[in-house]
């Protein structure tokens, strides 16, 4: 499920740009640019407010920024959850 979800999220990125490049035709997904900047909007405060979680990440510390501003809580909520299960 955590897939299909960051393949969404991948999804809505990809046309947002192809709209804002004049790729897609003049009357479809006009609202996706919005959606966009709203999810990375989110993502970003999520970033703010679950940095602690962010840093959990295995790999460089700007690749988990870049992983949580595309996918929010879908990267670092497994991460939350293995440092809790490695604790209890």
């Amino acid at each position: 499920m955590n897939m299909i979800l960051k393949l969404a999220c991948l999804a809505v990125y990809a046309l947002a740009l192809a709209k804002l490049a004049g790729w897609l035709p003049a009357d479809s997904f006009n609202r996706t640019p919005l959606v966009a900047a709203v999810l990375l909007g989110l993502h970003a405060l999520e970033l703010l407010f679950m940095f602690r979680h962010v840093r959990l990440y295995k790999g460089p510390l700007a690749v988990s920024v870049v992983l949580t501003l595309l996918f929010g809580l879908l990267h670092w909520k497994p991460l939350a959850d293995a440092q809790a299960r490695s604790r209890g």
